[in-house]
């Protein structure tokens, strides 16, 4: 079997991935993921995770790439990770008491062939108070996190609902992954 490549530097998809029991590598890919213009978030995330497997498997012939991207959607916007406190609370307010949608784009890429999909989950947020925003922010967990906040983390309890993949929302969707995987033999 051809090994395995994660294009992502992201832990998390690592730590989802290893549930699998796979053996893998991981190459991050150095793409620009700046949002075209009329871009949708589906859209979005499909070519990046394309762009990042197509990237790392021109570096490794004969391997099999693994790429995923996420995003967060709130009313066709697309919501990054917070550039400062006050943009945190930004976001929490605009999430808050309100249902938003987490998209992944899963690309796999083996010798010629190319599978991919998009994953949507919708995620309930409770209304945030002033106090619960400054509680979390506190913890450092929403640094560096799209939407500024991590589900598998202490933001679950201000999260009543999902409906969907919860692996999606924490960055890579292991039920869709692992048909991908199926697709290219790299799992029977």
């Amino acid at each position: 079997m051809a090994r395995l490549i994660l294009a992502s530097g992201s832990p998390r998809r690592a730590e989802l991935l290893e549930q699998l029991e796979l053996d893998f590598d991981v190459s991050s890919a150095d793409i620009d993921e700046t949002l075209k213009l009329g871009e949708c978030a589906e859209t979005y995330v499909k070519r990046v995770a394309y762009e990042k497997a197509k990237s790392v498997a021109q570096q490794f012939h004969d391997c099999i790439v693994l790429a995923a991207d996420t995003c967060i959607s709130l009313d066709g916007s697309i919501i990054g990770k917070p550039q400062s406190k006050e943009h945190a609370f930004h976001i929490w307010q605009a999430l808050s008491g309100r249902q938003h949608d987490v998209l992944s784009g899963v690309c796999v890429v083996a010798e010629n062939e190319m599978y991919e999909c998009v994953v949507k989950t919708q995620v309930t947020f409770q209304e945030l108070s002033q106090s619960d925003m400054e509680s979390y922010w506190q913890t450092g967990e929403p640094l560096d996190k799209a939407g500024a906040y991590a589900i598998q983390g202490i933001a679950a309890k201000y999260i009543p609902s999902i409906k969907g993949s919860y692996t999606n929302v924490v960055g890579l969707p292991l039920y869709e992954t692992v048909k991908l995987l199926k697709a290219v033999k790299a799992l029977n």
